[in-house]
Order: structure tokens, then C-alpha cells, then sequence
């Protein structure tokens, strides 16, 4: 039985606005972060990200800890979608899949053609990924303007984006295998299905091994982030509605994600201090693939993807959405900012390289944003206002 109605219903709106104020936090943040970076107090703010905190420092606790936690959300939403979303009936779900996949492909496309053969072609994961917080905040700045067609569309897109970005780092991202780490860490996630297959509904049975998973996933060399997807698969989902483990779990850990951690991720990996010339350092052939990457390639391939896939009749474009809108959601795509810091954060290790890399992201993820947000507003027509209730007059007689 398919339960279209609850994407629409109060979890999607609840994702949705969470998401759109947590992309106005992460923005603020983003202008914090660089500002204090260049500043007076930057020694001290950016020592602070490298101090160790037991095993490891700040910054590999927000990277690969707390991004466990953001994975483990994007992993239940996933599921979501698969059981009672977009994805639960294949030919709804054919055209985000699809577009996808396109805005994946060519953006990573357009990275290796100018970096093929070179040690940055490392990078080419780079443009792939997009900002689900960012895209769907910027959108949410034009409100009733945007059809609920065209919202659901860039959601399922991104989560879907946000998986393959995931598949990228798991195969191509992963260095020193430890197969034994690996083998407990895959273990443990039979052992979190078998209790799925049990009926076991608390969720401490999953959390507290999934914490054990988490750690020996890092240790496999394997990045730990993986581990939270893999848990959410785990958590029973039920019939999806309110009260299941897995819809609670989701509803709690929206507002921490969208107001603590991806914040915090964003004021320690956006602490770029920029040394004289730093406009010149832009002007490589990976800062190049990553720019194109993200303004030109994601808007070309997913309404190129997209395209074929509908003239080909395989599938249709949403209710309320007509190729202009598809094409502002394409340039919203290219807003990659966390996932693609984060991917840059695996890809690369010279310091100097992930500083460039790290400004071109934000660069072309903000010049998508505008793009994106005046296109929709100049091709969307402002909702007609509420009639309001005519004003009965001071000098009627009420009966």
C-alpha cells in the first residue's frame, strides 16, 4: 500500500522548513567563520579546531562524528522516500533518479576534462553533491510562488544526490582497508537487521551499537559517516507513521542537525584564512572544474537527464512544473557546499589545496543561489492574495 499523502503531510513540512532556516544559519555562519578567520583572532579560532580532544581533534569530531549523525538523518529520509515518498512508486521516482544522475555525471564530467591525468582529478567528486539545507533554504525565500511539485522534486533530488555522493565516498574514498575493523563493523549491522527482523522497537538497541559500528567503520579505513546510513536502514520503519522508531528518530534529529550541526560544521570548515592573492589560486584547472562543475553542471545535466528521460516517455514532469522551474531547481542543485567540503575533505590533503578548493565551492555555490533564486522569481507569478472577509458595516442591525 503506497502513502503518497504523507510526503505531503506534516514530516515533509517539517523537513522542509527546518531545512530552510537551518540554510539561512549555515549562510551566517559561513560569513562568520571567514570573517574571524581573517582576523585579529584568528590564530586562536583556528587553533581551536585543531585541538585534540582525546583520540582526535575538534575537527575530525565535527567531521566525522557529528556528520554521522547528518548522514543518519539523510539515511531515514532516504528511507522514507522509499516506502511512502517520491521513491515508493518507480515512475514518480524515475525523474529525481534521473535528474540525479545527470547532475552528478556532468559535473563530474566537466572536473575530470580539465583535470585528467593531473593529481587534482582526485577532485571530481567535488561538483557532484548538493547542499539539501542551502537549496531548499533559497527556494523557501520565494514561498507560495514555488509549486509544491517543483519542492518535493528538489528534495528527492537531493536525497538522492546526497546517496550517490555517499557511494562516491565509500568506493572512492577510502584508503588502507583493515578488513578485520571492516568485518566487525559489517557484523554489528547484521546484528542491528536480525533485531529489525525481531521486531525489537527501542531505539537504545540500535544507537548504542551503532555507536560501537561507527567506530570500528573508522577504523576500517572506511569513512566513519557511512556507518549512520547504514544504521538508519536498520531502524524499523513500520508503516511510517507517527510513533514508529523510525519516523521519531527523524523528527528528533531534524532541528539538531539544521541548528547545531551542520552550523558547526560550516563555522570549522569554512575557517579559511586567505593569504595574499588568493584570487590568483582560483585560477587552476581544479578550482575551474570545480566552478563549472557546480554553476554549468548541475543545471545542464539534470534538465539534459531530465529531457530525455520525459521525451522518451519513460517518465513526466511533476504537477505545476514546466521546463523554466526545472531549470531554477538545476541551478539550486549547484549550491554543493557541505557535501562538497566535505568531499574535498577526503579528496585532498595539501592544505593550501583544500583552502582553494574550499573558496571555489563557496563561490559557485553562491553564485548558483542567485542564479537559481532570481530565475524562479522572474519565472513564477506571486500567489493571488487570501480574499479577506467582508467587513460587516457599523450600521447593520445584527439579528
Amino acid at each position: 500500500m503506497v502513502l503518497k499523502p504523507v510526503l505531503n503531510g506534516a514530516l515533509f513540512r517539517q523537513f522542509f522548513k527546518s531545512e530552510a532556516s537551518g540554510g539561512s544559519i549555515l549562510l551566517a555562519c559561513t560569513v562568520v567563520s571567514l570573517l574571524i578567520a581573517n582576523s585579529e583572532f584568528a590564530p586562536g579560532y583556528l587553533a581551536f579546531w585543531k585541538h585534540p580532544v582525546g583520540p582526535y581533534t575538534t575537527e575530525l569530531w565535527i567531521n566525522d562524528g557529528l556528520m554521522a549523525i547528518f548522514f543518519l538523518l539523510i539515511g531515514l529520509e532516504l528511507v522514507r522516500e522509499i516506502y511512502v515518498g517520491e521513491l515508493s512508486d518507480f515512475k514518480v521516482a524515475l525523474l529525481p533518479t534521473i535528474a540525479a544522475l545527470g547532475g552528478v555525471l556532468v559535473p563530474a564530467s566537466i572536473h575530470f576534462a580539465f583535470n585528467a591525468g593531473t593529481e587534482t582529478v582526485a577532485g571530481m567528486g567535488i561538483p557532484m553533491a548538493t547542499d539539501i539545507a542551502f537549496a531548499i533554504g533559497i527556494m523557501s525565500l520565494l514561498g507560495r510562488r514555488i509549486p509544491i511539485g517543483l519542492k518535493i522534486f528538489l528534495t528527492a533530488l537531493a536525497v538522492i544526490d546526497d546517496l550517490m555522493a555517499i557511494i562516491v565516498i565509500a568506493v572512492f574514498y577510502t584508503d588502507d582497508l583493515h578488513l578485520s575493523s571492516l568485518g566487525i563493523a559489517l557484523g554489528l549491522f547484521a546484528v542491528l537487521l536480525l533485531f529489525n527482523r525481531l521486531g525489537i522497537r527501542h531505539l537504545a538497541f540500535y544507537l548504542i551499537p551503532g555507536i560501537a559500528m561507527w567506530h570500528f567503520m573508522h577504523e576500517s579505513g572506511v569513512h566513519a559517516t557511512i556507518a549512520g546510513v547504514l544504521l538508519a536502514f536498520t531502524i524499523p520503519f513500520g508503516d511510517g507513521k507517527p510513533g514508529t522508531p523510525s519516523y521519531e528518530l527523524q523528527r528528533f534529529l531534524h532541528k539538531p542537525v539544521a541548528f547545531f550541526i551542520l552550523p558547526v560544521f560550516a563555522l570549522c570548515n569554512t575557517a579559511i584564512p586567505l593569504p595574499e592573492g588568493w584570487l590568483d589560486d582560483l585560477n587552476s584547472n581544479n578550482s575551474h572544474g570545480i566552478m563549472l562543475g557546480l554553476f554549468v553542471g548541475k543545471p545542464m545535466g539534470i534538465v539534459l537527464f531530465s529531457f530525455v528521460a520525459v521525451t522518451a516517455g519513460l517518465c513526466a514532469l511533476p504537477s505545476g512544473v514546466n521546463w523554466k522551474l526545472l531549470f531554477g531547481a538545476g541551478a539550486l542543485a549547484g549550491i554543493g557546499f557541505t557535501m562538497s567540503i566535505f568531499i574535498t575533505l577526503l579528496a585532498f590533503s595539501d592544505p593550501h589545496l583544500v583552502d582553494a578548493s574550499k573558496m571555489s565551492i563557496i563561490l559557485a555555490s553562491s553564485a548558483s543561489a542567485i542564479l537559481g533564486l532570481t530565475w524562479l522569481r522572474f519565472t513564477t507569478k506571486a500567489p493571488p492574495a487570501p480574499a479577506r472577509m467582508r467587513q460587516r458595516p457599523l450600521t447593520e442591525k445584527v439579528s
